[in-house]
C-alpha cells in the first residue's frame, strides 16, 4: 500500500461539512426571524431572507449532486470562500461590525487551517480580513425600538476589528500546527498499517514455506539418493560427470535451504555462508556465483563507481532479497543480466538489468509491483509474469533493511531495478 498523495491529505469530508453548515442555516433562520417577529427590529428582512436561501441551495446542491466522500482542496477553498461572503452579507445587512454575531465570520477561515493546504488557509483568512474591515465602515444600521438604543464610541467600535483578527491569528496558526501534526500521524498509522499488513503476509507465507520444506524433503532426499547412485554408475563418463556433479550440489543446496526453512527463526544456528561482516559487493558476488553454476546466461557486474564499500552486519534477509531480484533477472533475460554498483558519501544502490521483455506497462503505472498475487492485463504474457510473489518477498526483505525499491523498463527494452540505501542506514543493519 502506497501512501496517499499530498493532494488527497487536504480535504473535507463531505458529509460533515454538509452536516455544519446545515446547522449554520438553520441558526441563521432562526435569528433572522426573531429579530424580525420577537424583537420587532425593523430590517432588511427579505434580503437577508434570500441570502440563507441561496446558501441552502448550495448545501442542497452538495448534498445530492457531488458524490465524492472527500471534497478536494480546490472544492472545499471555492464553498468556504463563498462561506465567508454569505456570512459576510447577512451582516452587511444587519448591522455590520456592530452585530454580536460578527465573530461568526471567523469559521470558515479557521475550519480551513486544520483541513486544507497552507495556501488555501492564506487566501480564506485574507479574505476574512477584507471582509472584517469592510464591515467596519459599511453596512446598514439595525434599527431597534428606542428603548433599546445604545450608542457605542468609535474606539470601540474600531477595537472591534481588532479584537477579531488577533483571535482569527492565533486560531488559524493553531489550526495549522494542529492539522500538521494530525496529517503526521495519519501517514504513520497507514505507515504501520502497511508494515503490519506485509508482516501477517510474510507470517504466512512463512507458515507455507515450511509446510512446503517438510513435504518436500522426501522427495529431494530421493533426488539426491539417486544422483550419487547414477554418480558411482556414470561418474566415468565424462560428458555425464559434469552434470551430475551439478545436480548433486544443486540438490545439497537445495536441502540446506529447506533445512533452514523448516527450523525456528528464534534459534540461534551458526550461519558460515559470510563472515560477521561484509559488504553489499561480497552478497551480490556471491548471488552472481551461485547462479553461474545452473545459468548459461551471461552475467555482467560492474563496481567501477563503487567507491563507498561499507561493511555492514550479515543479514539472510539482504541475501534472500537480493536473490530473488537477481533470480527475475535470470529467469526473464534472453542473454545478459547487468548489474551495477553505485556508491558515494551518502548513498549506496544496486542496479539490477536485464533484457527481457520487461515489466508488465500496466502495473509500473498503477505502482503494483511488490504487491503479493498480482495479474497483469497483458493476457499475453501472464503465465511469463505469474503471482508476483518472488517480487513482493524480495521488496518486502530488503525493505525492513531501510532499503528503497523502485521499478522501470529501459527504452531500448528489458527490466530495471533499482535498490536504494543510505549509508548512515547501511551502516546499521
Amino acid at each position: 500500500m502506497k501512501f496517499q498523495e499530498t493532494s488527497n491529505l487536504f480535504s473535507l469530508n463531505r458529509s460533515t461539512y454538509i452536516n455544519l453548515r446545515w446547522i449554520g442555516y438553520i441558526g441563521q433562520l432562526i435569528a433572522i426571524l426573531v429579530v424580525q417577529f420577537f424583537l420587532e427590529f425593523k430590517f432588511n428582512y427579505f434580503y437577508c431572507i434570500a441570502t440563507v436561501f441561496i446558501g441552502i441551495l448550495t448545501n442542497i446542491y452538495l448534498q445530492f449532486k457531488v458524490k465524492e466522500i472527500q471534497l478536494n482542496n480546490i472544492y472545499s477553498t471555492i464553498f468556504l470562500f463563498y462561506d465567508i461572503l454569505q456570512l459576510g452579507i447577512l451582516l452587511y445587512l444587519t448591522g455590520g461590525i456592530t452585530n454580536p454575531f460578527i465573530v461568526l465570520i471567523i469559521i470558515p477561515a479557521v475550519f480551513s487551517s486544520q483541513y486544507l493546504s497552507i495556501i488555501s488557509s492564506i487566501i480564506l483568512v485574507l479574505f476574512t480580513v477584507i471582509v472584517l474591515f469592510f464591515l467596519t465602515f459599511f453596512y446598514f444600521d439595525l434599527p431597534h425600538p428606542d428603548t433599546l438604543h445604545f450608542h457605542a464610541p468609535d474606539y470601540y467600535i474600531y477595537s472591534i476589528p481588532v479584537s477579531i483578527l488577533i483571535g482569527l491569528i492565533f486560531l488559524v496558526y493553531f489550526g495549522v500546527k494542529f492539522g500538521e501534526e494530525s496529517r503526521i500521524r495519519k501517514k504513520a498509522f497507514e505507515k504501520m498499517q502497511e508494515i503490519m499488513a506485509k508482516e501477517n503476509e510474510l507470517l504466512s507465507l512463512g507458515g507455507q514455506a515450511a509446510a512446503a520444506a517438510h513435504s518436500l524433503g522426501t522427495p529431494l532426499s530421493t533426488i539426491l539418493l539417486t544422483a550419487k547412485e547414477l554418480q558411482k554408475e556414470f561418474g566415468s563418463d565424462i560428458k555425464l560427470s559434469k552434470d551430475l556433479d551439478l545436480l548433486v550440489s544443486q540438490s545439497n543446496r537445495c536441502s540446506e535451504i529447506l533445512k533452514k526453512l523448516s527450523l525456528n527463526p528464534n534459534t540461534n544456528v551458526e550461519d558460515n555462508f559470510f563472515g560477521s561482516k561484509v559488504t553489499l559487493e561480497d552478497c551480490v558476488n556471491e548471488i552472481v556465483r551461485s547462479f553461474k553454476e545452473i545459468s548459461e546466461k551471461n552475467f555482467m557486474v560492474s563496481t567501477e563507481n563503487f567507491f563507498e564499500k561499507i561493511s555492514t552486519s550479515k543479514s539472510t534477509e539482504i541475501i534472500y532479497g537480493l536473490r530473488n531480484f537477481i533470480g527475475n533477472a535470470n529467469k526473464f533475460s534472453k542473454e545478459k543480466i547487468e548489474i551495477f554498483l553505485f556508491s558515494d558519501s551518502k548513498q549506496t544502490e544496486i542496479i539490477i538489468i536485464d533484457d527481457g521483455p520487461g515489466f508488465p506497462k500496466d502495473l509500473i503505472s498503477k505502482h503494483k509491483l511488490g504487491e503479493p498475487y498480482i495479474r497483469t492485463s497483458d493476457e499475453k504474457h501472464i503465465s511469463k509474469y505469474g503471482l508476483g510473489l518472488g517480487t513482493f518477498i524480495g521488496k518486502t526483505l530488503l525493505e525492513k533493511n531501510f532499503a528503497n525499491i523502485s521499478f522501470n523498463n529501459k527504452l531500448e527494452g528489458g527490466a530495471e531495478v533499482s535498490i536504494q540505501w543510505k549509508n548512515s542506514d547501511l551502516k546499521n543493519i
